[in-house]
């Protein structure tokens, strides 16, 4: 509920062996409490070995200073009789409150005094002194603490050529922006702005009207820019916004519970594969929608260098062994065992019999870093793109599977923009065919179809003279030349191969053969050729790969500018809740609420740059 300040305010508090707490209450209209606001925080280390009394006394304290706007009062008495928790020390004599009342002017409103015991004439001075002034009279105290603003004062209460004078000459020329309202002084810019208190010069009195619109739960902790919007429509003084933008960002409580401003460290991509399937990725897809035999995901499996991908439907419940299955009949039998393997912390992944089978096979499994699912991100982005294709092939919910292999087709027949190449190109040296290009084939096409579909030979170098002119050889460029140059490459047919010189290999170039009419034996020399332009290839790819790879750290660093902090050993620093399982908040069942960063924590060792 929100704070009604006619009505009295109490506070329950407690500790624990790792965290205090406490609650702001009020008793609303029909008499039940209502809590005003919850806080908490962990104990730090030395906190932890005090003893019990201690650690409840400690969670008294934190209330008093994060709920004090709301309990500091007026100054009061309560009669000796009605002072229930009076302890011993108060009932000393020289505390009686009307031994007291002749030095100090409070109001006695108890009438039968004269009648009470000798306990009530010892009684508890129970006079609760407020450290701090109502708000209306510190500041017009503070004033005359502050000689800037006590000339200007001097000046609207005696407006004399004298007074006049004491001022600065921007102050006589901005003075007629100041007014006085009883013992306040007010700022307005014009006729037409609403008048503000101007606060002096005192950082208490400051901390104090910034509590009240930034750390009280009235306030809620909003950013520097709602906050100053708030206190600027109230209240005044010079340079506001870096006084309460250098408030906020100190603020304990924003710094746990908000998300970091920025928290992308230079991107420190994976190192660029050599081959085609000698490293992939695999990730799961889960939350599609139940098809007819009960399965809601997808296990995808992506080559890091041509870019080819292999799908195959799971159930929710897929356990290691059957991922290992699948494993096997997509990549293994069709290309080999990978040297390494890069996937997410998946427990299917994880578990101990992948990596007793990755053992006994002799390669890596890469695991990306925790809670960084951009370490995988070639695959995350398949996943993406696949999601969106079965959304259009999809005729029901329930069919997206029946599709599937559709899905995988196009996928590997597409233009890949890192590459420059289809997967199906990078793999086999050809375009796969398709039910269009079968409707458009002549009787004779089976021989000079130049559009993909049959195998014929390789035929020899003097009949790749005649055809079209070589393609320069792709060099280390940007990728949007390297897109461009390799687009007489994605035209190759099933047929086509590139043209080499065989006696200089390191000048050769790209460029397409131009098929004979009828296929002709296969000899050493043409052999020779294929293993070249097979090279070729590899290197174009290689080449845009890490072109590409150098382009997206660019971009990803430059987006990510200003936003990197160099940690060094015994630094004590916050560390996000995102991914981490079984905080002290996460346990009481308040996920969504609890707080985004817990600590802080000394850092033992710095890995990495950053």
């Amino acid at each position: 509920m929100l704070p009604d300040t006619s009505r009295p305010f109490h506070v329950v508090c407690d500790a624990s062996d790792f965290a205090i707490g406490c609650a702001l209450i009020q008793f609303d209209a029909e008499g039940r409490e209502r809590v005003v606001s919850y806080q908490s925080r962990k104990m730090k280390p030395a906190e932890k070995n005090y003893p019990v009394h201690d650690k409840e006394l400690l969670a008294m304290r934190y209330a008093l200073i994060k709920f004090r706007v709301y309990l500091l009062g007026e100054q009061t008495f309560a009669p000796g009789k009605n002072n229930i928790l009076a302890d011993a020390l108060s009932r000393r004599p020289d505390y009686d409150p009307r031994r007291l009342a002749r030095h100090q002017d409070i109001p006695d409103d108890d009438d039968d005094d004269d009648d009470c015991a000798t306990c009530v004439t010892l009684g508890i001075n129970a006079t609760v002194s407020s450290p701090v002034l109502p708000l209306r009279q510190q500041i017009a105290d503070a004033y005359e603490e502050d000689a800037f603003y006590a000339a200007i004062i001097r000046y609207l209460r005696n407006p004399t050529a004298d007074t006049l004078a004491k001022l600065t000459r921007p102050t006589r020329n901005a003075i007629t922006r100041y007014d006085l309202d009883g013992d306040l002084l007010t700022y307005a810019i014009d006729t037409f702005d609403t008048p503000r208190v101007v606060i002096p010069a005192d950082d208490d009195l400051r901390a104090r009207v910034v509590h009240e619109y930034h750390d009280a739960p009235a306030g809620g902790h909003l950013g520097r820019e709602k906050t100053f919007a708030a206190l600027s429509r109230d209240f005044f003084w010079p340079r506001m916004y870096k006084w309460i933008r250098k408030w906020v960002r100190s603020c304990e409580i924003c710094q746990r519970v908000k998300p970091a401003s920025s928290k992308q460290a230079p991107l420190r991509p994976l190192p660029i594969a050599t081959s085609a399937w000698r490293s992939v990725s695999m990730d799961f897809i889960f939350g599609l929608p139940r098809d007819a035999e009960g399965r809601t995901g997808v296990l995808v499996f992506v080559d890091r260098f041509s870019k080819m991908v292999h799908l195959a439907p799971v159930a929710a419940e897929v356990t290691a062994n059957e991922s290992a299955k699948l494993f096997l009949d997509l990549v293994f039998r069709h290309h080999g065992l990978p040297e390494s393997i890069v996937s997410d912390r998946d427990p299917r992944f994880t578990s101990a019999f992948w990596t007793r089978l990755f053992a006994l096979l002799g390669n890596r499994l890469l695991m990306t870093t925790a809670a960084h699912p951009e370490t995988d991100g070639q695959t995350e982005r398949v996943n993406r793109v696949l999601e969106d294709v079965l959304r259009s092939y999809a005729t029901s919910f329930a069919s997206w599977s029946s599709f599937l292999p559709m899905a995988e087709f196009a996928l590997n027949k597409s233009t890949h923009a890192s590459t420059g190449l289809t997967p199906f190109f990078v793999n086999n040296a050809r375009h796969p065919r398709v039910p269009a290009l079968l409707a458009v084939r002549s009787s004779n096409a089976a021989a000079v179809s130049t559009l993909g579909g049959v195998g014929v030979a390789p035929t020899s170098k003097s009949a790749q003279d005649s055809s079209e002119p070589p393609l320069p050889q792709p060099a280390k460029s940007n990728t949007r030349d390297a897109t461009v140059e390799c687009r007489a490459l994605h035209g190759v047919a099933y047929e086509d191969v590139f043209a080499v010189d065989v006696a200089s290999p390191a000048t050769s170039a790209v460029a397409n053969f131009a098929p004979a009419a009828t296929p002709t034996p296969i000899d050493s020399a043409a052999v020779s050729e294929f293993l070249l332009h097979r090279q070729a290839v590899t290197r174009f790819v290689r080449d845009a790969l890490q072109d590409a790879v150098d382009r997206q750290k660019a971009n990803a660093d430059r987006r990510g500018q200003k936003n990197t902090s160099s940690f060094r050993r015994s630094e004590r620093v916050l560390l996000s809740t995102e991914g981490i399982q079984g905080t002290a908040v996460t346990n009481l069942g308040a996920n969504k609420l609890a707080p985004r960063f817990i600590g802080p924590f000394k850092i033992l060792k710095v890995i990495g740059d950053t």
